[in-house]
């Protein structure tokens, strides 16, 4: 698979990257670790050398499967986890990005990943009791000690960015941008471009929406996030029905599945962006990373742009409040 690098700081990686939330937090019962082992060493196998994980999946199992699964090519893959939840239940806002605990739980994530230093480091959600220039600072201070490689964030906006920005150059920013949420192309990108900071798009198939697997009446398993979510309502799932049948229709021309124009839209919104699919299920890992060399037309790409600027994305919010309130604006 080809790399791109994600930001002017250098760090290159595999074109679509692998989000390992989902084999362990998220949608329901954990995978088997050896089942989970599995599918991310054949990720590997697949050329992909960009895996995102996080200290709240699971808690913490994620991590330690992760560490497990890449150990024998450690020095061939780049990691990617995140900070930021209060795990000591010590504050209401349920997060927790004060430097000293950024350092101690920073401290457990690398013996859980059994790694000397973390790639990409991520503040999972912006804190707003602590600066954001204190964060920074002390990611600044960790990649000078070894510890972390490179500095990111996710779900921050745009003033956040350009104060955590002038304290540490910021390599890449998480948020979740696909057909079905395209919030990012109003101000965040263009900030991105400007900065020369990459995007890492979670969530790039609509949690399920762009693979053509949901409709209106889709039921969700115990467990499952989704089944919390109000973009997931039976209506707001029928609403966004126009643009899974024009990926179903684009596919079924270019021999390819609905999972794979979407992601193949993505990557030519930027050279800088670089998605990481998740899954639980080798033969869709496979036909996820396949994405990599599908080459849209204008004329698909237009289509595809029209009929998702259609869908209903500012009265619904994608979260219930107890999870909105940590979105930065």
């Amino acid at each position: 698979m080809d790399e791109r690098r994600l930001a002017d700081t250098g760090l290159s990686v595999s074109t679509i990257g692998f989000g390992c939330m989902g084999l362990s937090h998220g949608y329901g019962t954990r995978v088997d670790d050896a089942d989970g082992i599995e599918v991310i060493r054949r990720a590997v196998d697949l050329g992909v050398t960009f895996f995102d994980t996080a200290q709240i999946y699971g808690p913490f199992v994620n991590e330690e499967l992760l560490g497990r699964a890449l150990a024998p090519v450690r020095e061939d893959v780049v990691i990617a986890t995140k900070f930021g939840f209060d795990f000591d239940g010590n504050r209401d806002s349920g997060l927790n990005s004060t430097p000293a605990y950024i350092r101690q739980t920073v401290d457990d994530s690398l013996h859980r990943l059994g790694v000397d230093s973390i790639d990409l480091l991520y503040q999972h959600r912006v804190d707003p009791e602590v600066p954001i220039e204190d964060v920074a600072g002390t990611v600044r201070e960790l990649i000078e000690a070894g510890k972390v490689s490179h500095f990111g964030l996710s779900e921050a906006g745009v003033d956040t960015i350009r104060r955590a920005h002038a304290v540490q150059p910021i390599t890449a920013l998480q948020s979740e941008y696909s057909l079905w949420w395209r919030e990012p192309e109003k101000e965040i990108l263009p900030t991105l471009d400007e900065l020369g900071i990459g995007l890492v798009p979670f969530s790039p198939l609509g949690k399920g929406l762009l693979t053509g697997s949901l409709n209106g009446s889709a039921a969700f398993a115990e467990g499952d996030i989704r089944a919390s979510l109000p973009r997931y309502s039976e209506q707001s799932l029928r609403e966004g029905q126009q643009v899974v049948d024009l990926l179903a229709s684009i596919a079924h021309h270019k021999g390819a599945t609905p999972a794979q124009v979407a992601l193949a839209w993505l990557l030519a919104r930027g050279p800088r962006i670089v998605p990481i699919p998740g899954t639980t299920k080798i033969p869709r890992l496979e036909e996820n990373t396949a994405a990599a060399s599908l080459a849209l037309t204008a004329d698909e790409l237009d289509g595809l742009n029209t009929a998702s600027s259609l869908i209903d994305t500012s009265s619904v919010p994608r979260y219930p409040e107890t999870m909105q309130k940590w979105i930065d604006r």
